[in-house]
């Protein structure tokens, strides 16, 4: 989705300023603010960190240590980014961290597992085969790769708060899009190639 700037701006300043005062909330231990920013950002979060982590126990562990962040920590919230940047940055490090002490076998050979949040269970069989279409071919990415194909396409997060969430330079954040692309690209024939 596009947006222009004038049209942007006033809804993420909106949206930044509801969840700068739920932290606040957060911050005096008010549990309904935490709550509400829970069941905001669990999901996505669960998205984000299945792309990085294989094992549903795994991703449901970084996603509640996250958010145990949130609670214990909000006080370190300066608002000089985003509540969202803030989070995928501490999920990250916490799913990097996760996977490098569960290493599965091979990577590779794991098949991406169903994340949380996609097609309802009655789509179209060819919003479905799309879907697994997807799935298979970021499978086959690093995670790297797959975590700045996810906060792009699945998030809509530019590069420069990628950057920020992954703590990597910019050109980093855009080689890892080129080389993801690419593979995609090679992985999904036809129609599904060209979206990407």
């Amino acid at each position: 989705m596009t947006y222009t700037d004038h049209q942007a701006r006033p809804t993420l300043a909106r949206e930044d300023d509801e969840e700068m005062g739920l932290v606040v909330a957060v911050r005096a231990r008010d549990l309904r603010a935490f709550e509400q920013l829970y069941r905001r950002y669990q999901p996505r979060l669960a998205r984000f960190v299945g792309t990085l982590v294989r094992s549903p126990a795994l991703v449901e562990e970084v996603v509640n240590d996250t958010l145990m962040v949130l609670w214990q920590k909000a006080g370190d919230f300066t608002g000089a980014s985003r509540l969202s940047t803030w989070l995928f940055a501490i999920a990250y490090r916490k799913a990097v961290r996760a996977r490098n002490r569960h290493a599965a076998p091979s990577e590779s050979d794991a098949v991406l597992a169903e994340l949380p949040g996609d097609a309802a269970a009655d789509a179209p069989l060819s919003q479905d085969r799309t879907r697994q279409a997807l799935q298979r071919a970021m499978a086959g990415l690093s995670a790297d790769h797959r975590a700045v194909v996810d906060l792009t396409y699945f998030h809509e997060i530019g590069y420069r708060e990628i950057a920020e969430i992954l703590g990597c330079p910019v050109d980093t954040v855009k080689t890892r899009m080129f080389h993801a692309r690419r593979h995609l690209r090679r992985a999904m024939a036809g129609e599904l190639a060209d979206w990407i």
